[in-house]
Parts: structure tokens; sequence; C-alpha cells
């Protein structure tokens, strides 16, 4: 069952899902060198949203979302979509999909590239914003997926199989016999992993050869990226606010919501922090003042590998939010962009 986007209604400049392998079959969604991409990135609850929006707003911008979560539909509080109504400027890539669809960042990149390609032509700039790293070098990088990586894949169904049958031990010595440079890269019990290797060198790619490139740190277009800090101590109570904020604001109503459309796996998924947490409560397995410090805790250790990732990078101008307010950040902002 479908469900509607963002809180009941479409997103203004939201990229749907049939734009999500336009780049690969339309030229002029292909990346140009020249384009100007201001990036905005940062630990969860920094407040990246906030700027990338007053950002658009002076520089007359549009938003294209890179936050892994928010591109499916009706996981909205859980994820910290901005409400369509309260959006200052176009979004795009957000509620491409349903919660019980596969996603991956290879169809986050045609997705993003697509919604730059059109923001650009029409003389507006692109404020890529976004937490989840991979998304986000995905839409600015030079990254090139093999196919293995859009959503549908019969190699992967094969591989998937296989180890349902045999077992862990039995598809990593596989992939040691194929590719063992690549298998030495990958715990032998992460079969999710070793399955997109083997399926990867079905397409001609190592999985090696690959995480390799992901050193090369080079945009595809005229990009600037700033990244967003705060003190620690006080980013963490702006994660436990938020989450306080979420549950107020009617995240287990709309965890039930999602159940009742069959969408219990993808609220699972390991990644879905804000949403696992809250199946056992409305199932009643588990307590939510727990659940709720436990979406907390998550949140925390999720920004703690946020900021790792991106402090990797070397490309990116630091801003400390700290005792900044929105405006001054702006500023700042502004002051740090050397086209």
């Amino acid at each position: 069952m479908k469900i509607s986007a963002s809180n009941g209604s479409t997103s203004t400049g939201s990229t749907d899902a049939a734009a999500v392998s336009a780049s690969r079959t339309n030229p002029a969604a292909q990346p140009v060198a020249t384009t100007r991409v201001l990036v905005v990135v940062g630990p969860t609850a920094v407040g990246k949203s906030a700027l990338a929006e007053e950002l658009c707003v002076r520089l007359g911008g549009e938003v294209v979302s890179a936050d892994s979560m928010q591109v499916y539909r009706g996981m909205d509080i859980g994820t910290a979509k901005t409400p369509c109504e309260l959006r200052r400027v176009p979004h795009h890539c957000i509620d491409v999909v349903e919660p019980g669809e596969s996603f991956s960042a290879a169809m986050f990149q045609d997705c993003a590239r697509t919604a730059i390609a059109d923001v650009s032509a029409r003389g507006v700039l692109p404020v890529v914003c976004g937490g989840t790293g991979l998304y986000v070098r995905a839409a600015v990088d030079a990254f090139d997926f093999a196919p293995g990586g859009q959503a549908s894949n019969p190699s992967r169904a094969t591989y998937e199989i296989f180890a349902a049958e045999h077992g862990a031990e039995e598809v990593y010595a596989l992939l040691e016999e194929r590719d063992p440079d690549s298998a030495a890269l990958i715990h032998r019990n992460n079969t999710r992993r070793i399955v997109r290797a083997l399926e990867m060198l079905d397409e001609g790619v190592s999985y090696a050869d690959q995480r390799a490139g992901f050193a090369v740190r080079e945009s595809v277009y005229h990009t600037r990226l700033i990244g967003l800090t705060m003190n620690r101590e006080q980013l963490y109570r702006r994660i436990d606010d938020r989450v306080q904020a979420m549950i107020d604001g009617g995240l287990l109503a709309e965890v039930e919501k999602l159940l009742e459309f069959g969408f219990r796996d993808a609220l699972t998924a390991s990644q879905a922090i804000g949403y696992k947490e809250l199946v056992p409560v409305v199932e009643g397995e588990a307590d939510l003042e727990r659940a709720i410090a436990d979406i907390a805790q998550a949140s925390r250790r999720y920004a703690k590998r946020q900021l790792t990732w991106f402090n990797a990078d070397p490309r990116i101008t630091w801003i400390d939010v700290t005792e900044r307010t929105l405006s001054q950040t702006a500023d700042a902002t502004l002051d740090a962009i050397d086209w």
C-alpha cells in the first residue's frame, strides 16, 4: 500500500521515484564541472536543515536532501523532515519511495544528480544538505557504482539464496576464492556485504578497488563543503531534546500507522533510529521511557560516527555553531565560501 508524502502533502520541488534513474538516461542530468553546488554536512541535530534553508533564501537556492531515511514516504517525524507547510524553499530527494521498497546509494546518486541538474538549469543554486556521508559523496563526488548497486538485481537474489541455504561461511569462502582482496576487507559474518561484493564481481567491479577509490575525494561539480559542529555536551542535549520533541509530536502514532501499512521490516532495519526502538512499544513488548532513552543513545552514537566520517574530509570548512545564532552561522558560511 502506498502512503502520502511528508505529512499528507506532496513537497514542493521534490524528486519522485520516476527521476531516480533519469541521470543515466538523460544526458542533461550528467554532472557539469562548472556547476556550483554548496554542501552542508554535520552530525544529527546540529542545525543543518535550518542553515541550508537560510542559505537558499539568501542565495536563491533549493535544497537537495542527502539523508538515507528521508527518501521514505511516511517516515516524517522520526527523520526530522521539515513539514511541507514550513519549508521556505523547494526540497528534492525527499519522499522518493515507500518504506518497504529497497533504495541504494547508487539510486540516490541518480536522484540527486537529476535534481542538481534541474535546479542549476533554472539558474538556481543546489544546496546539498544531509548527514548520510555516503549519500553526500555519491551526490557530488566521482563515484561510479556498479549496476548491481540498484535495488533490484537478480545476481543479488542468487547469492542471498545461496547464503541462506549454505550459511555465511560458504558464501564467504566463495568470495575468498573469487576475490581474496575484497574478502580480506569484509568480516566473514557480514553476509550482506559479502553478497554485495559477489554481485559487484558479476558486474566486473571489485569491492576492494571501489573501496580504494573512496579515498580519492574529487568532486564532479564546482563544490564548496561546509560542516557544522558544536560543543559535544550541547549537541547531546539538543539530541535529547529533539527525541523528546519527536515523541511529543506524534512519533509513536507515526510508527503505529506505518506498521498498519505493513512496513514492519523497514522500520526494524538497523539504520531506522527512532523507529526500530518503538516497534516493540507499539506491540506491547517494551516500555516507552526505555525506548526513548535508547533512541537518544543511538542518536548520540550516530552523531559520533558522522563526525568521524566528515572529519576525514579535508575539503570541509568547519563552523562551530555552539555560540552562534542561525543568522550568524549563515553569515559565517557566506564568508567561508570562495567560489
